[in-house]
C-alpha cells in the first residue's frame, strides 16, 4: 500500500489531465494533494500527545555548560 506522500511523488510526473477518444481523466492539483498530506500528518501528530509531552520535559543545556 502506498502512502499519500508516495502518491504525490508519483502524480508529480504524470500529466494533470488526459483525454482520449472523448474520455477525459483528471487528477487533483499537487497543491491540494500536498495540503491533504500536511493535514493528515498534523492529525496523526495530534493523536499522540506523548510526543508533545516529550518535548515539554526535555532538558536544555546551553553550549559550554557542564
Amino acid at each position: 500500500m502506498t502512502t499519500l506522500s508516495d502518491q504525490i511523488a508519483a502524480d508529480a510526473i504524470k500529466p494533470q489531465s488526459f483525454s482520449a477518444d472523448g474520455i477525459s481523466v483528471g487528477n487533483r492539483s499537487l497543491a491540494d494533494q500536498i495540503a491533504a498530506d500536511k493535514y493528515g500528518r498534523a492529525n496523526a501528530a495530534a493523536a499522540l500527545p506523548a510526543k508533545a509531552l516529550r518535548t515539554m520535559f526535555m532538558k536544555i543545556v546551553p553550549p559550554g555548560a557542564q
